[in-house]
C-alpha cells in the first residue's frame, strides 16, 4: 500500500504560505490604479475632517476684508488663499478643509445609522415568521412612498436646521435600502446546506442569524453603503443649497456652494471649489464600491486575480 503522507505533508507549506486576507485585499487595490487614487483621495478627505478644524479653524472663520473674493492661484499669497477668498475675505482652501468635517459627519453618521437598522428589520424580516416579515415591509413601504428628497425638506421645515437633525432625517429615508437588500438575501442564504446543518445541530436562533447569515450578507451592504454614502452626501449639499440644511457659522460644501451662487458671473471659484470637492468625492465612492463589490465577492474575485496573471 503506498504511503499518501508524505504528499500530505508536502502540501502543507504551500496552505501555511498562504497571505493573510487583508494582504490579498491591499494587493489587489494596488494593481487597480483608479480604485487606488479614489482609496487615496478618501484618505485624504477623511483625514481633513479629522484634523482640520483642530489645525485651521480660526483660519477658516477669519475675516479679511481687503482679501475679498481674491481671485485664486495667487501663489505669492498664503497657502490657504491659493484656492482664492471668499465675499469676506475668509481663504477657501482652509474653509473647504475645514467643512469636511461636517459634510462627512452628516452623511456617515446617516449612513452608519440607517445601516444598522436597517440590517436588523431585514434579518429580523427574513428569518421571522410571514406575519412579522410582512408588518416590517409594509413600513418600508411606507417609507417608500415619499420622495426622499422631499421628506426632508419637509421635515427639516418643522424642526431645527441642526446636524443632529439632518442625520436622523438622511437615515430614515435610506432605511428601506437596506431593509430590503439584507432580508433578500437572508430569504436565499436561509436555504443553504450550513444554515440546514446547524439547525440541525440544535444551534440557537441568534447564533444562526449572527454567525452564520449576517457575514455573508455583511459584503453586500458594505458595497450599498459606499454607494450610498455618496447619495447622502449629495442630498446634504442639496439641502444646504435649498438654505434647510446646516446653517452658518457652520460650514459644509453644500452651503459653500450656495454662498457662492450670487458671484457666480464675477467670483466663479466661490462655488467651483467646494463642488469639485464634492464631485471628486462622489466619483471615488463609486469607483471604490465598484472595486469593493469584486474584491469582497468570492465569486467575482477571480476577475481580479485574473488581471493579476496577464500583467
Amino acid at each position: 500500500m503506498t504511503d499518501v503522507t508524505p504528499n500530505i505533508a508536502s502540501d502543507q507549506p504551500a496552505i501555511a504560505d498562504a497571505p493573510p486576507a487583508y494582504i490579498q485585499i491591499a494587493r489587489m487595490l494596488w494593481r487597480d490604479k483608479l480604485a487606488l487614487c479614489a482609496a487615496i483621495f478618501l484618505t485624504i478627505v477623511v483625514l481633513c475632517a479629522l484634523f482640520g478644524p483642530l489645525l485651521l479653524e480660526d483660519l477658516a472663520t477669519k475675516q479679511n476684508l481687503r482679501g475679498r473674493n481674491a481671485p485664486p492661484f495667487d501663489f505669492s499669497a498664503h497657502w490657504t488663499m491659493w484656492l482664492g477668498g471668499d465675499a469676506l475675505g475668509r481663504p477657501l482652501l482652509a474653509r473647504i478643509i475645514v467643512a469636511a468635517q461636517n459634510t462627512m459627519m452628516v452623511a456617515a453618521g446617516a449612513v452608519v445609522c440607517a445601516m444598522i437598522i436597517g440590517t436588523g428589520l431585514g434579518l429580523i424580516a427574513g428569518y421571522s415568521n410571514k406575519a412579522g416579515s410582512q408588518a416590517i415591509m409594509r413600513l418600508a413601504d411606507v417609507i417608500m412612498s415619499f420622495p426622499s428628497l422631499l421628506l426632508a425638506v419637509i421635515v427639516l421645515y418643522m424642526l431645527e436646521p441642526a446636524v443632529g437633525n439632518l442625520i436622523i432625517v438622511l437615515a430614515i429615508t435610506r432605511i428601506p435600502i437596506y431593509l430590503r437588500t439584507c432580508r433578500a438575501e437572508v430569504l436565499e442564504i436561509r436555504e443553504r446546506m450550513f444554515v440546514q446543518a446547524a439547525q440541525v445541530m440544535g444551534a440557537s436562533t441568534n447564533r444562526i442569524v449572527f454567525r452564520h447569515i449576517l457575514p455573508v450578507v455583511f459584503p453586500t451592504l458594505v458595497t450599498i453603503a459606499t454607494l450610498d454614502f455618496a447619495f447622502v452626501m449629495l442630498a446634504e449639499s442639496s439641502l444646504s443649497f435649498l438654505g434647510i440644511g446646516i446653517q452658518p457659522p457652520e460650514i459644509t460644501w453644500g452651503l459653500m456652494v450656495a454662498q457662492g451662487r450670487s458671484y457666480l458671473t464675477t467670483a466663479w471659484w466661490l462655488s467651483f471649489w467646494p463642488g469639485l470637492a464634492i464631485v471628486l468625492t462622489t466619483l471615488s465612492l463609486n469607483l471604490l464600491s465598484n472595486w469593493m463589490r469584486t474584491a469582497l465577492d468570492p465569486v467575482q474575485r477571480w476577475r481580479l486575480e485574473i488581471a493579476r496573471k496577464k500583467k
